[in-house]
């Protein structure tokens, strides 16, 4: 018999390590870091390692509630500060080879004579979802419910704080009569006293430790103005100082993290 003219090739072996798509992508040591900051999808190509081949490790933040003003009719009102998004991280994921849709919300908006401040957007990935933090409240009108609660706001007629959800975050402090405005929960824990806002939770996901889902502080006297929560963080917005024509801050915008081994 003729001898073939071409010999047989063997396939290539499949690789060991994920490889993936998506995102703004960073490299620490042997792990790959897909950074989401706004809506996309994550494309994984599975590897064959039976412990790192198809697993990933997850950070969801939502977006942070908005912080809102005080005053409605009374010169000694403070505005309650946003609750933080929900927060979820873990490890040990199975993916495999499809895209999964990942959302990242966004922060809540100040809106000028709102009875709450607007809550946060929601942010996903595969079966992952965590809740927007609840707004702040103001005199008389209550911070409302979400991954962490929205403060309650002071005044005559002090308002209660919004509650977390449990495994996102904390609740929001309540407001002090002609006091301080509460603080919004964070993923840390809840807001401990007026106006002090909850804390966030550290996570190592990118390599280095960063603080996410923080609350926002409530509004006090000779305040000013709120300040807007950090962007990508899902803070809360604080609350603004007593007296009419101020505003409170805006929430922070989300984000999504998954990392995974690739050699």
């Amino acid at each position: 018999m003729r001898a073939a003219l071409f010999p047989l090739m063997n396939p290539a072996p499949l690789p060991a390590f994920m490889s993936a798509t998506g995102g703004t992508i960073t490299t620490d040591g042997d792990y790959k870091v897909h950074t989401f900051q706004s809506n996309g999808t994550f494309t994984p190509t599975i590897g064959t390692d039976p412990t790192y081949g198809a697993k990933v490790e997850y950070l969801v933040v939502a977006g942070g509630g908005a912080g809102n003003d005080g005053y409605i009719n009374d010169v000694y009102a403070d505005g309650g500060g946003g609750g933080a998004g929900g927060m979820k991280s873990g490890s040990g994921m199975t993916l495999s080879d499809q895209g999964y849709s990942v959302v990242v919300g966004d922060g809540g908006v100040w809106v000028s004579a709102a009875a709450a401040a607007d809550s946060g957007n929601a942010s996903s990935f595969n079966a992952v979802s965590c809740t927007g933090g609840g707004g702040g409240g103001k005199q008389s009108r209550a911070g409302l419910s979400g991954g962490s609660g929205g403060g309650g706001g002071s005044g005559y007629g002090p308002s209660a704080g919004g509650a977390g959800i449990a495994g996102q975050g904390y609740a929001g402090r309540v407001g002090v009569y002609v006091g301080s405005a509460g603080g919004g929960g964070g993923a840390g824990g809840a807001a401990p006293a007026v106006p002090t806002a909850g804390v966030g939770s550290s996570n190592s996901i990118t390599g280095s430790a960063v603080t996410y889902a923080a609350g926002g502080a409530g509004g006090y006297s000779g305040k000013g103005n709120g300040t807007a929560g950090t962007a990508y963080r899902g803070n809360g917005g604080s609350g603004a100082g007593r007296g009419a024509g101020k505003s409170g801050g805006n929430g922070g915008k989300g984000v999504v993290i998954i990392r995974y081994k690739f050699q």
